[in-house]
């Protein structure tokens, strides 16, 4: 058979599936591809007056001045170690919490607690840091009151440059860990129980089960969202440090998000802020590309 004919065969029989898909593929062409080419004021003298195509051309002038700026050192440092407690205690979780509820008996109850967990993704993140704000301020925070009933001494933690990295660390896992397990739990659903028979009738019990059967099941699907958390590496969250930073914290607080809007929004330094979000889209895609030729290398499949 011609293959265009075969093609537009396949077409009409999946038309309602490809009209599904239409509004999904208009959303990426506008929000994402478009915006694309607004990076070229990174290599420019932007000015809003002369618009792309009149502004002055000025190649690699604002990375320069990007890399040689005193805070470049302190923001690279933030966004790195925020980054990796993000990659080192929240993308673990969800996997751990996907294997817990893997192994519940009751569906009643499994059901019940995974509607639990993702209640709080629904939150708004001012929501959330407001509830920070309610259970860590010194001036009636629930939390250092009971520590002055217990005759501890009170802590300002939404001062303090120690507690800033963990209070957010903490407020990701409560709101985004439950959401982080569907991905898992799907891939789990498809497992053989067959498997699982067979690993029984061997003489396994629930934790050789679990090593054996269930965690090489998912392990393409583990590797797949790894290097695509990789891709989003240096994306700390801006609506949420945003919101945590105060001029006490701001030293271990500044990262690329904020300093984006800080020197792009608040200082109408359009280029300037362009070319530092450039770079830290270039280390993502650095990332995504290194992970998936390791992913390769050690017989995974990768992202393509």
């Amino acid at each position: 058979m011609n293959p265009r004919l075969a093609l537009m065969k396949r077409l009409v029989k999946n038309r309602w599936l490809y009209f599904m898909l239409l509004p999904g593929v208009i959303y990426f062409i506008l929000f994402k591809y478009l915006p694309m080419w607004g990076v070229m004021i990174a290599f420019q003298n932007y000015s809003p007056f002369m618009g792309f195509w009149g502004s002055e051309w000025i190649g690699f002038d604002n990375f320069t001045k990007f890399f040689a700026d005193p805070s470049f050192g302190l923001i690279f440092k933030n966004t790195v170690i925020l980054a990796l407690y993000n990659l080192f205690f929240f993308f673990p979780l969800p996997i751990v919490i996907s294997l817990l509820l893997n192994e519940l008996r009751s569906e009643m109850y499994k059901r019940f607690i995974q509607t639990m967990i993702y209640i709080p993704h629904f939150i708004s993140w001012v929501v959330v840091v407001g509830i920070a704000y309610i259970l860590f301020t010194p001036e009636g925070g629930i939390v250092n009151n009971l520590l002055a009933e217990m005759g501890i001494q009170q802590k300002s933690f939404l001062l303090s440059n120690e507690w800033f990295r963990p209070m957010v660390i903490g407020e990701v896992l409560w709101k985004e860990t439950g959401w982080g397990t569907i991905l898992f739990l799907a891939a789990l659903s498809g497992v053989d129980v067959q498997l699982y028979e067979a690993a029984r009738m061997d003489g396994a019990n629930r934790w050789q089960q679990m090593l054996h059967v269930t965690l090489p099941a998912i392990k393409s699907t583990v590797v797949i969202l790894l290097i695509l958390r990789l891709g989003n590496f240096m994306d700390s969250g801006f609506e949420q440090i945003f919101l945590m930073l105060n001029p006490m914290n701001r030293e271990v607080g500044e990262v690329f998000d904020t300093f984006v809007y800080t020197s792009g929004v608040q200082q109408g330094q359009f280029s300037y802020a362009t070319a530092s979000n450039l770079f830290k889209s270039v280390i993502g895609i650095a990332l995504v590309v290194g992970s998936n030729y390791l992913a390769k290398k050690a017989g995974e499949e990768g992202i393509y």
